[in-house]
């Protein structure tokens, strides 16, 4: 006789995650789903141990999902003496939001019960987190909520305080922070509530922890479910009672954080299978594993490797070996590329302040002069009590005056400003708005303002505003927009100073596609001067996608950069674009020198360089369009001659294209 089971899901975040995430995270998460096992008319879960209740009477509430997973056609005691042995393992003190909690739990008890495993938009919940520039800056601090001072103790979650270093890095990463971990301490306080009932018997306690990044594996389902999903996989098989294994798990513990922590936990997976626990015995069995301990590695899923015994270096050693098969280093780190290792990252800034009052006035004339709505009238004196005074003492035109320490525009201004500049842009034509871009050229030179414009509804942001202003002008041709479409450049530019706003540009769910478009017509442009301008924001976004993939190389997954989603077809059309202004760039040479940095770092340890750039530049000759500059009339009538422009070009050419 088969009896049916259900999986309950509930959002810890109450409808908080699904609204506030995207523009917290930069990724879509539609809630923090806790969730239980409804079998034999019981609802069981983890948290503060293995507890149980009645279906839909948890401290939880109503469950916003109830899913139908299958049948079993284990009895109920069967289930009862596995859950006793569960309780062994699955204690309150091993307890952790990110990497062993109640979704761990039911994955193990549906595999059990079923042989199958609960969805993966539940399951994959602590990689989609992980893998945002904030979700990975607050992972210390998030370990350091679930840590036990004592083996055996309970977690309790703590008050979310970051160290300084996560508190910058989760700054960097979000623009929001504060409200951000506001959420995460919400979640974590309704996972780890007391108010759940008590469980029908008292688990034991452990005697040791859980290192965050070791997966624990009861059962065969699980197991297979980290095979397939990640791409290496190195496998501890050990019990309690065993004395080398004991031994050697710190050193599998410290590998699991190092390596994670340089390849990613989504691609990485270390796990613990103790042969004593759950179906752990059926896992060694189908691998023929009768010694503790033993250690298995896998390759997209096939075994590669195995061997017995508490051998550290080995250890060290084999797991080296399975991440370079797993990861190859880049071909281009064995390159020697000293003038493009030697360029900056940093990005070329636009940060002349200009004469504001003027700047102001002009606005002033050019709404005075359109037959101004009183809206319009309205929108310009409100930018202009307020906007002015606010750039001159953040931006003193004398440089030996310090600004005030500590000043930003708070959100209240940033917003009244930014909802009269939406009044006056769509009254104005796109040729007489560019003193009012310059004004917000200016002001995204202050991490606040930009931070604001990252997260903003594209109707009331400014950057989206001017950036659709400038790609209309440029579509039309319109000669009288030459001075907004240059000012636009210059303030996309100084936009890529801040991480949270280079990351809403750059994302394809964002304003990847509109960015390319105003970049790849404004770098033909005719005039001189607005091809230096989108030259400098080429080289802005080309060293931003340079310096995250060296982050990743470094093994820096929450710096600033890292967090750049790579797309191919993107990156040629990048390349091309470029390729095709260096081609045409006959005047400049310090249009030149721009584009080949950008061309540089756009093909420096590009993870599509061989597969996709390669053929691509062969077909646009790209060393032969490189070398062109260096001769007569390939840029002035000499060609380039600039020593350090020069070697850049000579070595773009000769190294990085085929």
């Amino acid at each position: 006789m088969s009896t049916p089971v259900q999986l309950y899901a509930y959002d810890l975040s109450n409808g908080l995650a699904k609204q506030l995430s995207l523009p917290l995270t930069g990724k879509q998460i539609d809630g923090v789903w806790h969730t239980s096992v409804v079998v034999f008319g019981r609802e069981i879960f983890y948290g503060q141990g293995i507890l149980e209740t009645r279906p839909g009477e948890s401290h939880h509430g109503k469950p916003l999902h109830m899913i139908d997973i299958g049948e079993t056609a284990i009895d109920e005691d069967t289930f009862n003496e596995y859950l006793l042995e569960m309780s062994k393992q699955y204690t309150a003190d091993k307890y952790h939001l990110l990497d062993f909690n109640c979704n761990s739990f039911t994955n193990d008890v549906v595999g059990f019960l079923t042989g199958g495993s609960i969805p993966s938009w539940i399951k994959d919940l602590p990689s989609d987190f992980l893998s945002t520039p904030f979700g990975a800056a607050l992972r210390p601090t998030i370990d350091n909520m679930f840590r036990r001072p004592v083996p055996g103790a309970a977690p309790t979650p703590a008050t979310l305080q970051p160290s300084p270093a996560a508190a910058q890095a989760a700054v960097n990463a979000s623009p929001n922070p504060a409200l951000a971990a506001s959420l995460l301490q919400a979640v974590a306080n309704q996972a780890m509530s007391p108010s759940a009932p008590a469980p029908q018997a008292q688990p034991s306690a452990s005697t040791s922890t859980v290192s965050a990044p070791v997966h624990i594996c009861t059962n065969p389902s699980s197991f297979h479910s980290l095979l397939r999903s990640h791409h290496a996989v190195v496998a501890m098989f050990t019990s309690a009672t065993c004395g080398p294994c004991r031994m050697i798990e710190p050193v599998f513990e410290d590998l699991a954080w190092s390596k994670t922590q340089g390849f990613g936990q989504d691609r990485v997976a270390f796990v613990k299978v103790d042969m004593g626990v759950g179906l752990g015995g059926q896992v060694a069995s189908e691998f023929s594993i009768r010694v503790t301990p033993t250690f298995l590695f896998f390759l997209d899923g096939q075994k590669t490797h195995d061997f017995k015994g508490a051998d550290s270096a080995e250890l060290r050693s084999q797991v080296d070996f399975l991440l370079f098969q797993a990861f190859p280093p880049h071909p281009h780190t064995k390159l020697s590329l000293p003038v493009t290792e030697a360029l900056s990252t940093k990005p070329i800034l636009f940060t002349q302040v200009p004469a504001l009052d003027s700047l102001v006035n002009k606005l002033a004339s050019l709404v005075d002069g359109s037959s101004p709505s009183p809206e319009t009238t309205a929108a310009k004196d409100k930018l202009g009590q307020s906007f002015p005074v606010y750039l001159k003492a953040r931006f003193p035109a004398d440089k030996g005056v310090q600004p005030p320490k500590n000043l930003s525009a708070n959100t209240q201004l940033v917003t009244s400003w930014a909802e009269a500049t939406r009044t006056i842009a769509s009254a104005l034509p796109a040729s007489q708005l560019f003193p009012l871009v310059d004004l917000w050229r200016l002001a995204l030179l202050d991490g606040a303002v930009a931070a604001w414009c990252a997260t903003a509804p594209s109707q009331t942001n400014p950057v989206h505003i001017f950036l659709n202003k400038a790609i209309d002008a440029l579509n039309t041709a319109d000669p009288t927009a030459r001075n907004t479409v240059l000012v636009t450049l210059r303030m996309l530019a100084n936009a890529t100073s801040s991480a949270a706003l280079m990351k809403s540009l750059l994302s394809p769910a964002g304003q990847r596609a509109d960015l390319t478009k105003a970049l790849v017509a404004s770098l033909l442009h005719t005039d001189a001067t607005v091809r230096t301008a989108a030259a400098s924001l080429a080289f802005d976004v080309a060293a931003y996608l340079q310096k995250g993939r060296v982050d990743k190389l470094r093994g820096d997954s929450s710096a600033a950069g890292a967090e750049v989603e790579e797309d191919g077809e993107w990156e040629v059309e990048l390349v091309s674009a470029v390729l095709e202004a260096i081609s045409n760039e006959a005047q400049s040479e310090e249009v030149v020198h721009r584009l080949t940095a950008a061309l540089a770092f756009s093909l420096r340890l590009s993870p599509v360089y061989d597969s996709q750039l390669v053929p691509f530049l062969e077909v646009l000759q790209a060393r032969e369009t490189l070398r062109g500059k260096l001769q007569k009339g390939g840029c002035g009538e000499q060609g380039v001659q600039k020593p350090d422009v020069r070697k850049l070009v000579v070595e773009v050419a000769e190294k990085l294209c085929p």
